[in-house]
């Protein structure tokens, strides 16, 4: 059953003729629904939310097509204590993920927690992986956008397919993640855009103004610099994620070897020294890669040997 400040409202809405007010009401209570596993009612609520436009909702189209090919569902495995972040960003995202496990208390002094999060930093260093860890730790789904369903060379048909993104989103408890963001929220301002992008992002800028608090979006771009300046405004929560210093490459590094049950050949400190510039990600592929040669060549294995070698092969490779 709905909660009962949330039919209380719903009444109020009505009886005021507040419409927008209504339907996000009931897409709360439909993403509650969903969460306590009372799927009928929900289907049957988000059925008549959507087919009720003469009704005073909103008035959709009853031909939306299914999200399958807008949206990839993704079981999230990763959790904060599991990631290496700095501390502001690590405390700002834990902050983030209790805000919903106790939104009902908020809710009853009047507040709604923060939902709207943008990541941005170099490639490789745990946008996605954020995003993962705070669906996991909230326990909440995890839907990632596939622009490859979304953007289409047809005139207005990627503003339409980011509608049913957000209308499916807007009835459940979920986090919703948006990769390389400046995909679809390029600068409106860049005379070298078209005027079909530039309507691509006044839609999208809307549809994330209209997400309820039960809907944690979290946008990731490596290049800000390529943002739409309007976007910024949309998000509470703004972190940037860098490569490592040499004192976070080392206890990564230490932490990957425990975690992959044997030393890396050298010491933590030297391969942060020799690895300097290296994303997480590489730093995490250089270690698998490391004792993935070294099982294979067991059991004469030279695993400080098999170190440096790949080590050789890291600097030729990035020219670094």
């Amino acid at each position: 059953m709905a909660r009962s400040d949330l039919v209380v409202d719903l009444v109020e809405a009505q009886r005021r003729g507040d419409n927008a007010r209504f339907t996000a009401l009931v897409e709360a209570i439909i993403a509650e629904e969903r969460s306590n596993q009372h799927h009928l009612v929900a289907d049957r609520l988000a059925e008549l939310i959507t087919t009720a436009g003469s009704a005073g909702l909103l008035s959709r189209d009853d031909s939306t097509r299914p999200v399958a090919d807008l949206l990839l569902e993704l079981v999230p495995r990763r959790r904060l204590s599991d990631l290496q972040l700095d501390e502001r960003v690590s405390a700002t995202a834990s902050e983030v993920v209790e805000e919903h496990r106790r939104s009902e208390l908020l809710r009853s002094h009047g507040l709604e927690p923060r939902n709207r999060l943008l990541l941005d930093g170099p490639p490789g260093n745990g946008k996605t992986s954020l995003a993962e860890a705070i669906a996991t730790d909230s326990m909440l789904p995890f839907y990632v956008v596939r622009y490859e369903g979304i953007v289409s060379s047809f005139l207005g048909e990627t503003a339409s397919r980011l509608d049913h993104v957000f209308e499916f989103a807007r009835t459940r408890r979920c986090v919703l993640f948006l990769d390389e963001f400046d995909t679809i929220a390029k600068e409106r301002a860049d005379a070298h855009e078209t005027g079909e992008i530039k309507r691509v992002v006044s839609t999208l800028l809307l549809q994330i103004d209209r997400l309820p608090s039960h809907v944690i979006v979290v946008a990731a771009t490596n290049h800000q610099e390529l943002l739409d300046r309007a976007a910024w405004r949309r998000f509470q929560v703004r972190l940037s994620l860098n490569a490592p210093t040499r004192e976070q490459a080392t206890r990564f590094l230490e932490r990957l070897s425990a975690r992959l049950g044997g030393e890396l050949g050298l010491a933590p400190r030297t391969l942060a020294d020799r690895l300097i510039g290296a994303s997480y990600a590489e730093l995490e592929q250089f270690a698998i890669d490391v004792r993935r040669r070294y099982v294979l060549d067991l059991p004469s294995a030279d695993l400080v040997g098999i170190a440096r070698s790949r080590l050789e092969r890291w600097r030729t490779q990035t020219h670094r």
